[in-house]
């Protein structure tokens, strides 16, 4: 699938204001793979179709997730909120052909994250959290520390998800607490090779 293409997909899809937000997502994922050394384009994309199916019904994105079990795995019981990012990979593979595993995965895990994410699977995850019209009071915090180390931001970002999240009562999927436990050993791994 081309860029422009994508584009003109994605902005019949969205309302204006998701629309916003992905052209927010895109330009945050494209600073931060310049920033990383990541590739700018594959970023751009990814970020693109990460929320392409977001705002269909929640009934059709089961449909996509379990009538493509194999590729799905088992998303289906995942909490429903998070269902749109394997169901946009789905349909970026199946029908607007991205055949990329970087990009598909990165818009796989850009909500729940997952252990061993890649570089550019943080890089869309952290840009869905700090995209410019993202207000809430940690932002500047995730913002300052994306510009200094990934990682580091992208270990607070996930922290800050599962304590929001824990914090409304709302079910944590299972990929969310293997990322921090992950990201916490990395970082105590890095830590430990430092001193």
């Amino acid at each position: 699938m081309e860029y422009s293409e994508a584009e003109r997909m994605v902005r019949a899809a969205l309302s204006k204001k998701r629309y916003a937000h992905t052209c927010n997502v895109k330009e945050a994922a494209v600073k931060l793979a310049q920033r990383y050394g990541a590739d700018p384009e594959k970023a751009a994309l990814a970020a693109l179709l990460h929320d392409a199916v977001k705002e269909r019904p929640k009934a059709e994105l089961l449909q996509i997730l379990r009538g493509n079990a194999i590729i799905a795995g088992n998303a289906a019981e995942s909490p429903a909120p998070v269902w749109h990012g394997p169901c946009a990979a789905i349909m970026a593979k199946t029908q607007w052909g991205v055949d990329d595993p970087e990009v598909l995965d990165a818009i796989r895990y850009h909500t729940t994250g997952r252990a061993g994410m890649t570089k550019m699977d943080k890089i869309l995850y952290l840009a869905d959290m700090i995209s410019a019209e993202r207000d809430y009071p940690e932002v500047g915090e995730l913002r300052a520390l994306a510009g200094e180390n990934l990682d580091a931001a992208v270990l607070q970002a996930v922290r800050y998800n599962i304590r929001w999240m824990e914090e409304c009562g709302k079910t944590i999927d299972p990929l969310s607490r293997e990322a921090l436990e992950d990201l916490e050993r990395s970082a105590q791994a890095q830590k430990n090779t430092e001193v």
